[in-house]
């Protein structure tokens, strides 16, 4: 977003922040104790998967472990596999992996979200909405307005969007779903309000 923020503005509605709900950095179990040592080491040659170079996860990466250089970019939905196969030594994950990898021999080195957290007392600004500000701002306004009533609908009408959303999902059990949707959409996806603009700020 920052480097569209000329072109774009974030909408009040649709956004996902939050508490808890941060990136984690996963390894194999077996190799924690190692992959933490050489953590420390200022010409790491840890090679990581990434879910894109410009998220909110990667970001966040830096700041807590500038010296990881060796980055690639993935599917987030393909880290768990690169890490089990060792094409990878490292994997920064985010969305329902952070329900599934402890299932598949995978342990966490660092809860990201939690590290920005203690930094600024802030929420972690995941994703948001953004609309051209070449539109009208009549218009920009309306997309607003439609987007805050559907999140108001889908809160008071929760099964409404199953079908949908199982179909789009990564990890099919209901239960992760679940989990998945109240971790990332809450008060601030009707609003972000004066918190969740300071949160965007601070980020």
């Amino acid at each position: 977003f920052a480097y569209v923020v000329n072109q774009y503005a974030l909408l009040n509605a649709g956004s996902a922040l939050g508490f808890g709900v941060g990136p984690l950095l996963i390894c194999k179990k077996e190799n924690v104790d190692q992959i933490k040592l050489e953590l420390n080491n200022v010409n790491c040659q840890l090679k990581i998967g990434i879910p894109g170079k410009y998220t909110t996860a990667n970001f966040l990466l830096g700041i807590a472990y500038p010296q990881l250089k060796h980055k690639k970019e993935m599917v987030f939905s393909s880290i768990e596999d690169a890490l089990l196969k060792e094409d990878i030594d490292l994997g920064l994950i985010i969305h329902e992996n952070r329900f599934t990898y402890q299932d598949k021999g995978l342990a966490q080195i660092i809860d990201l979200g939690n590290y920005w957290e203690q930094l600024t007392n802030c929420a972690i600004p995941l994703g948001g909405i953004v609309v051209n500000r070449n539109l009208p701002l009549e218009i920009q306004h309306k997309i607003n307005r439609v987007l805050r009533k559907s999140v108001e609908y889908a809160f008071e009408n929760p099964k409404s969007g199953l079908a949908f959303i199982r179909q789009h999902a990564q990890e099919m059990d209901e239960t992760v779903m679940y989990k998945h949707i109240e971790l990332y959409v809450n008060q601030y996806s009707i609003d972000l309000g004066a918190e969740g603009k300071k949160a965007i700020d601070t980020l």
